[in-house]
């Protein structure tokens, strides 16, 4: 993996509002940076209180892009409440970031919503990685870069495990024995250049098929339950927040 910039601590006190978290997500934290990649910076702000209840409120997304010492960054955190709502909806997305193990900044509120995570997933989960593998493959028809094509793979292999382990892994490289065995060799070519194009790979519409149909399997046979059972411990954690106890 590309080492991440030394720096990336200090972002987080520089925000306008108190972060309860702050991971990297994207390709290094899915296990394939490009030498060239931009780092993806995720988080929970707290909106104060003042700032909820009156008819001025807060902002629930914040979003920002800029460069530092030629390296891009782009971060994007939202309100506790926006947070966990998302949580409540099937999104692997927010589930990634919070337990990302690439952790800029973490606090006890942020090991409190990573303990609940487990209570928030279910075999819907899978319609996410289903729908998001259906948009990169597309993606990749198109313009036949080989980040799309990764991405496919990745979402593929991480709902497969998800649904069959109940154990989230973003990490592409954790999750080679889901996919072909050329899987590796795309990693290193992705490494060079992160628009780069993909190379001819014979099969490749049909392993795509094949995995998503494992997911497909997978969400089929799931144990994971069909409803989330965190939502009133996420209530509770966003009422205490807002109150300051």
């Amino acid at each position: 993996m590309n080492e991440l910039p030394g720096w990336l601590s200090e972002i987080p006190g520089a925000q306008p509002y108190p972060l309860a978290f702050a991971t990297v997500s994207g390709a290094h934290l899915y296990g394939f940076p490009s030498v060239d990649s931009d780092v993806d910076l995720r988080g929970v702000h707290v909106l104060p209180a003042v700032e909820v209840v009156g008819l001025r409120t807060g902002p629930e997304t914040v979003e920002r892009s800029w460069t530092r010492d030629g390296v891009e960054l782009d971060l994007v955190t939202h309100d506790l409440a926006k947070f966990c709502r998302l949580l409540l909806g099937r999104n692997g997305y927010v589930l990634e970031q919070l337990l990302s193990p690439l952790v800029v900044a973490s606090s006890p509120m942020h090991e409190e919503l990573a303990a609940l995570a487990s209570g928030c997933l279910t075999r819907h989960h899978a319609h996410h990685y289903l729908g998001f593998a259906r948009t990169q493959w597309r993606l990749f028809e198109k313009t036949r870069e080989l980040k799309p094509l990764l991405y496919t793979f990745r979402v593929l292999a991480t709902g497969t495990h998800l649904m069959r382990t109940g154990e989230l892994v973003a990490d592409l490289t954790r999750l080679y024995a889901y996919g072909p065995a050329y899987l590796p060799e795309l990693v290193l070519l992705k490494r060079d250049a992160e628009h780069g194009g993909a190379p001819a790979m014979p099969g490749l519409e049909a392993d795509v098929e094949r995995m998503t149909a494992a997911l497909e399997e997978a969400r089929d046979s799931s144990v994971l339950p069909e409803r989330a059972t965190a939502e009133g411990a996420l209530h509770d954690l966003v009422v205490r927040a807002r109150l300051g106890g």
